[in-house]
């Protein structure tokens, strides 16, 4: 007699604390029809198969390669079969290797860039193009001059700046990456900005600029904050990074702000 093999399920908190995504999350992927569980217990709740699993592995990379729910949705529509596994496989493999020579151009750029910076010569409008990307304009880091050149925070700034060496610019970048991709993940999850994750990204921004390059409290954070959104070249380097990450770094920073003017009054 040929044994039957037992279906593996999981609740909606075991797939949640697995793919370390929130039940709030799933249910969303459910209401959408990204991802909707198979089985049902008796009470109703949610139930998670194994090509339910195979399933999420897939909308959690696409996820991560910036593709929106609608898109993921359409592209998953063929099911969880070998043949449609192998080629999403295959797709987030053609998709990753792409990011890959992107960031390798990018960290060959930074690198000149700091390898110029730490000898003293100024980069050529060229060369500023290429590291910060097509927005950037001549004219911003004059601008930047003529409207914070004689305060307290922009001179502190050149000060520190002055004497970090290629390590330190390596380890600000990775600091600055850390915090957005921190910021990515508590919005992808469907955290607002006031969560615990969003706010805590938010003070790691603030501590960031206060140790590596001026003196910066909540308050004065809060008004850099909605500089983000007011100036279109600022919200455009949030935008780039994900869609409506502007807004979205705006209110974690005001409401950190209000969480450490709480904390203070206590």
């Amino acid at each position: 007699m040929t044994a039957t093999k037992e279906l593996t399920v999981l609740t909606v908190g075991q797939v949640a604390e697995r793919f370390d995504v929130t039940v709030r999350t799933l249910h969303h992927y459910d209401e959408i029809g990204v991802l909707s569980p198979t089985e049902r217990s008796a009470a109703g709740y949610r139930l998670y198969t194994d090509t339910d699993l195979t399933r999420l592995q897939h909308v959690v990379v696409y996820r991560r390669l910036g593709f929106p729910l609608e898109a993921i949705a359409e592209l998953l529509d063929g099911g969880a079969q070998r043949d449609a596994v192998v080629e999403h496989l295959r797709r987030q493999k053609a998709a990753v290797m792409s990011r890959l020579d992107e960031m390798q151009d990018l960290v060959t750029a930074i690198d000149r860039a700091l390898e110029q910076q730490m000898n003293g010569i100024n980069l050529t409008p060229e060369e500023q193009k290429e590291l910060f990307g097509d927005g950037f304009k001549d004219e911003y880091a004059v601008e930047a001059q003529d409207r914070w050149g004689d305060t307290e925070a922009w001179q502190q700034s050149q000060g520190r700046t002055a004497q970090y060496t290629k390590a330190d610019w390596e380890e600000i970048a990775a600091e600055t990456g850390a915090i957005n991709a921190a910021y990515v993940a508590a919005l992808e999850a469907g955290l607002p900005a006031s969560s615990d994750a969003a706010m805590d990204a938010a003070e790691r921004a603030r501590v960031q600029i206060h140790e590596r390059f001026y003196d910066i409290t909540p308050e004065f954070h809060r008004c850099l904050g909605d500089m983000y959104i007011a100036d279109e070249r600022f919200t455009k380097t949030y935008e780039d990074i994900h869609p409506g990450l502007a807004q979205y770094v705006r209110d974690a920073i005001h409401a950190n702000a209000d969480r450490q003017a709480g904390g203070a009054a206590s």
